[in-house]
């Protein structure tokens, strides 16, 4: 395979029992703009390339929600059914709440969010800006699927931090060696 077309993507990180469930089951809580992000579908990526099962090493899986309640309770009683229903395998975020602690977690302030997508495309490594649309099955993927075949590690200009970005591209190749980490000259 060449490279990996949207639909293809959708099929292999879809096809982990774990990602399967939450797409799934995840429509019957009805929170808008939901999507399943990042690791667990990257990871499942990387996985398959190097013919380890899927879901190995995948620690959480992530899905963003956009709600305009951007209150502490709100997102709690998610967080809460959530855990109640499928453990503590996952983790939920609604992305219009993450200005209101990124300072303090990050050690810098960040605009808000006006929706799940916003989230997804400022994760510090471009090819890892990935997620499904729970109600609809759509891709996002704003820098697209190459790179992230490819195995090449880019830092997303769009999250200026490169102190960041080298320890988690740092992270990744630990685990898949065949990774190629470059930096913003090389690109």
């Amino acid at each position: 395979m060449q490279g990996m077309s949207p639909d293809a993507f959708i099929a292999l990180t879809g096809s982990a029992p774990r990602t399967a469930r939450l797409l799934a089951e995840l429509p019957a809580f009805n929170l808008p703009d939901c999507h399943i992000v990042a690791g667990c579908l990257f990871q499942a990526v990387w996985n398959h390339r190097t013919g380890a099962p899927l879901e190995q090493g995948i620690k959480d899986w992530d899905v963003f929600y956009w709600d305009p309640d951007s209150s502490y309770e709100a997102e709690d009683r998610v967080i809460k059914a959530l855990a109640a229903h499928f453990g503590d395998w996952v983790e939920v975020r609604n992305q219009a709440r993450v200005h209101l602690w990124y300072g303090q977690k990050f050690g810098r302030p960040r605009a808000p969010l006006t929706s799940s997508a916003g989230g997804i495309g400022s994760f510090l490594v471009e090819c890892t800006c990935v997620g499904i649309h729970v109600a609809s099955g759509g891709l996002v993927a704003p820098f697209g699927l190459e790179d992230l075949w490819a195995g090449r590690l880019v830092e997303n200009r769009a999250n200026d931090s490169p102190d960041l970005f080298a320890a988690k591209a740092a992270s990744y190749q630990a685990r898949w060696p065949w990774l190629t980490i470059e930096t913003t000259a090389d690109t």
